[in-house]
């Protein structure tokens, strides 16, 4: 499975491509923000031979889904997010507005997921951990096989995602990285929704929010 990054939008949230050489591939977190950034992720798609079939969404927030509605129309894929963060992504362009940013509202239905579920694509597959905390629906996507995981805001270096927001629960998130990430073996490499891709071994052993 390859991986491309993409930071978009002015929160420089981290949009990533996955495909194989099946030629399908899924975006994670469509955070591009206006047109030019739409293209250079249409552009990567295009010039790689690939075809998106699957969105998936690590939690709600305007940032993670501005792009969404030019991705759905230009390749009609199916969109997968915890079915508790929806109400998240229904009331995104306020958000977006009170800040002064411009989101087009997606027109998709959606496909929930659920911990533990398995998502397919191609000749991959990526296994749901549900994490709430950041939002009550937070959800990594965690590639098994190639020691990838794709954590939205649930962990970052060297710090984790803010709790102050509308769903957030720092008593879960806490719960999320004990439970079920710092579970993972230390080499996982880990794909944030901001910043630079850490390890769960280098965060155990630096972040403050990993010594439990």
């Amino acid at each position: 499975m390859e991986t491309k990054v993409f930071y978009f939008n002015p929160l420089r949230e981290c949009c990533y491509l996955l495909w194989d050489d099946s030629g399908e591939a899924v975006i994670i977190d469509p955070g591009c923000c206006g047109e030019r950034e739409f293209l250079r992720l249409k552009e990567t798609v295009e010039e790689s031979g690939l075809k998106p079939v699957k969105i998936l969404l690590t939690h709600g927030h305007f940032d993670h889904i501005f792009g969404l509605r030019r991705c759905y129309e230009a390749w009609h894929p199916e969109v997968l997010i915890h079915k508790a963060d929806i109400a998240q992504v229904e009331h995104a362009d306020e958000t977006a507005d009170f800040l002064g940013l411009e989101l087009q509202q997606p027109a998709c239905s959606f496909s929930t997921v659920a911990d533990g579920d398995t998502v397919r694509f191609g000749e991959s597959e990526l296994k749901v951990i549900a994490t709430p905390g950041h939002t009550e629906g937070s959800v990594c996507y965690y590639d098994e096989a190639g020691g990838r995981l794709y954590c939205g805001d649930t962990l970052f270096e060297g710090s984790v995602g803010r709790t102050d927001l509308p769903g957030g629960d720092y008593n879960a998130l806490q719960e999320s990285l004990r439970g079920r990430l710092a579970v993972l073996p230390d080499t996982t490499e880990v794909f944030p929704g901001h910043g630079y891709p850490t390890t769960i071994g280098a965060e155990k052993a630096s972040n403050p929010f990993m010594r439990f």
